[in-house]
């Protein structure tokens, strides 16, 4: 069984994070409060798109470092926080481009910036509680913007199918922890990480891909048409790379 070429890591990574760089600049940079943390004044929506870009690139650091250590129900949990990144991403980058930032998104937004503790010095006392936009709706927004009808809800099952299957891995499912099973015991170190890996690694390419292409979307949402058409071109030379 040939194994998914090593183009989907490393140049990738590289690539993302050269983009993000570009990106990075174009909002006001965080500023420090005097409890010494930084943050953005503005809470912008663009400044959202840069923050979770940030967690998109440090995210894909971890799926190649926990599918090369073998620890592929981490692995698991990894990629299912990835879908929604990137979901996140292009909900709030086709609502700058389509202008079309809708309560919906303020509430988000609300959402997003909210702090977790109301004093840092009684992180127990002074929790907050923090609401959060139904995965549905974004789902629904997102798809919406260049679907209809049978496509969209086909669009949604799709959604819907690969959040649930990789659920599995985020609330330790039976099924799902039985893949660490051999005759020999569980696999709790990655040990015999080499039966699993080559699937787990074609796996793995899929997120790689959707992140070059919610770069792509974001660097359309920052009207910077050059990197938006590298992005795509980058994009194109993957997806031919997959099906190679």
């Amino acid at each position: 069984m040939s194994q998914p070429k090593t183009y989907f890591f490393g140049p990738i990574l590289q690539a993302l994070e050269n983009a993000f760089r570009q990106i990075e600049t174009k909002v006001p940079q965080p500023v420090r409060g005097r409890d010494g943390r930084f943050r953005y004044a503005e809470q912008s929506i663009r400044q959202a798109i840069v923050q979770k870009l940030a967690r998109l690139i440090s995210s894909l650091h971890s799926v190649e470092a926990l599918l090369e250590r073998g620890l592929f129900q981490e692995l698991g949990i990894m990629q299912r926080g990835l879908d929604e990144i990137e979901e996140d991403i292009w909900f709030l980058a086709l609502a700058v481009i389509n202008s079309d930032i809708t309560d919906r998104h303020m509430e988000y937004l609300r959402y997003f910036y909210a702090e977790e503790f109301s004093d840092q010095n009684d992180v127990v006392g002074s929790r907050l509680s923090r609401g959060m936009v139904k995965r549905d709706k974004i789902r629904a927004y997102v798809h919406g913007s260049s679907l209809s009808g049978a496509e969209l809800e086909r669009a949604k099952d799709v959604g819907r199918t690969i959040s649930k299957a990789y659920s599995g891995y985020v609330h330790a499912a039976s099924p799902h922890i039985m893949d660490m099973y051999f005759p020999e015991g569980f696999d709790v170190s990655g040990t015999w990480k080499h039966h699993r890996y080559p699937s787990h690694k074609r796996d793995a390419r899929n997120v790689y891909y959707r992140a070059i292409t919610a770069m792509a979307v974001s660097a359309k949402a920052f009207d910077d048409e050059t990197l938006f058409a590298s992005m795509r071109l980058f994009a194109s030379k993957v997806e031919s790379e997959m099906r190679s």
